[in-house]
């Protein structure tokens, strides 16, 4: 067939197609490819994408959490920002909101009297502690407990885990961005969308069991993250006052 044939004939077959879309009923006309300008993830395997997805993660540089997640018998609604040298955001639990910064080792917590005095706590402590933030040793319980929050690597590690047998689930989008979906179980064990455009970041997740569910953006725009004036900080000793 010559060019200028094979050019009549796709012309033709436009136009025909286009009749179907105006109501003709026509099928078979369309020749888009569901992978066209993506980064081709949709074509690999569930596991492939799953391990994509955790390598991306791991190699950005920052990333933004945002969502709920369930653990030891709580509910954590979480906006952190992490890299990975510490972390800053906020964590609502019980009612109560608190904000969380770790640059290095240290690790201060932020909160308000009504955080402080919490469960019967001494109200002239909160006070003092309200609204500066507060130096956690790391001998102190709160340390080990909240640290995790902050630490880029173990969160996305702990999270980014999908239980049983692993599937693809089609094409989504999430926040205007095309996503691929695995599930494992077949959703009971955990979703995961992960971006068909650029770098295959994860951008939500629905953890099992009706665990929380996380959306993951801002992949690698920095932000600062540096230790608090002086004038705003308090450091309460070996111990922080039971609340």
């Amino acid at each position: 067939m010559t060019p200028r044939r094979r050019i009549r004939r796709a012309a033709l077959l436009g136009a025909v197609c286009a009749l179907a879309v105006t109501g003709a009923g026509l099928t078979g006309c369309s020749s888009e490819d569901p992978d066209a300008g993506t980064n081709g993830l949709g074509k690999l395997s569930a596991d492939k994408i799953q391990a994509k997805a955790g390598t991306a993660a791991q190699a950005a540089r920052t990333v933004r959490l945002h969502g709920s997640v369930e653990a030891a018998g709580s509910t954590y609604t979480l906006d952190m920002r992490l890299k990975a040298d510490g972390g800053t955001g906020s964590v609502a639990a019980e009612g109560t909101t608190f904000g969380l910064l770790r640059v290095g080792e240290q690790l201060f917590l932020k909160a308000d009297a009504g955080f402080w005095s919490h469960d019967g706590g001494d109200a002239k402590a909160a006070d003092k502690l309200a609204g500066k933030y507060v130096k956690v040793p790391q001998s102190d319980p709160v340390y080990k407990k909240f640290s995790g929050f902050t630490d880029k690597d173990v969160l996305l590690g702990g999270l980014l885990t999908l239980h049983g047998t692993v599937k693809t689930d089609g094409r989504h989008e999430q926040a205007g961005v095309r996503t691929i979906r695995i599930t494992g179980d077949d959703g009971a064990g955990g979703s995961l969308d992960v971006s068909l455009e650029g770098t295959p970041y994860p951008l939500r997740l629905v953890r099992a069991g009706s665990a929380g569910t996380i959306g993951f953006s801002d992949w690698n725009k920095d932000f600062a993250l540096e230790q608090p004036a002086k004038d705003d900080t308090l450091d309460y000793g070996k111990q922080l006052p039971s609340s």
